[in-house]
């Protein structure tokens, strides 16, 4: 547990196939999730909020998807809000488009949402890999394309679509 001014943070670590997930949460919800480069080793502590992201993941992985959503609470301004409760409504298995996510939320700018998709910081249950260019080509991801490429095709081989 780590204990930054008034407020704490704790951390954990979840070992999926894709490598290790950085798990953060403010004692009562999920505030990030992100891929790791080195994690020393640290295991998920037993709290609520990390218990609920490991089970989500713990489904996800497993090729199953979740019926639930962890207690999230992820730090941005107002749009970048906005861009993630959006996210949240792309179907499993499923891809849309920044142009598609920018006229949902009434913004002129596909580009502004690709920045507020980037800026996602709980990776996957904010399912910032469900979105795609208009060409229905792969965008950039913040973990790689490799990665995207992976989380989407393992959503529609558990769902079936080809």
């Amino acid at each position: 547990m780590t204990i930054n001014g008034t407020t704490q943070e704790l951390t954990g670590v979840y070992h999926s196939p894709l490598g290790d997930i950085v798990l953060t949460s403010d004692g009562t919800a999920l505030t990030g999730l992100r891929f790791a480069k080195a994690t020393n080793g640290e295991q998920a502590q037993f709290i609520p909020s990390l218990e609920d992201a490991c089970r989500w993941l713990d489904l996800f992985f497993g090729g199953a998807m979740p019926d639930f959503t962890p207690r999230l609470a992820p730090m941005g301004t107002p749009f970048q809000l906005s861009v993630w409760r959006e996210l949240l409504t792309i179907p499993y298995g499923q891809t849309v488009s920044y142009g598609h996510i920018a006229k949902r939320i009434s913004c002129r700018s596909a580009q502004a949402v690709g920045g507020a998709v980037g800026r996602n910081p709980i990776a996957l249950i904010i399912p910032c890999h469900r979105v795609i260019g208009s060409d229905g080509c792969l965008t950039g991801y913040a973990y790689g394309l490799n990665r995207k490429q992976w989380l989407l095709s393992h959503e529609k081989q558990s769902t079936g679509r080809s």
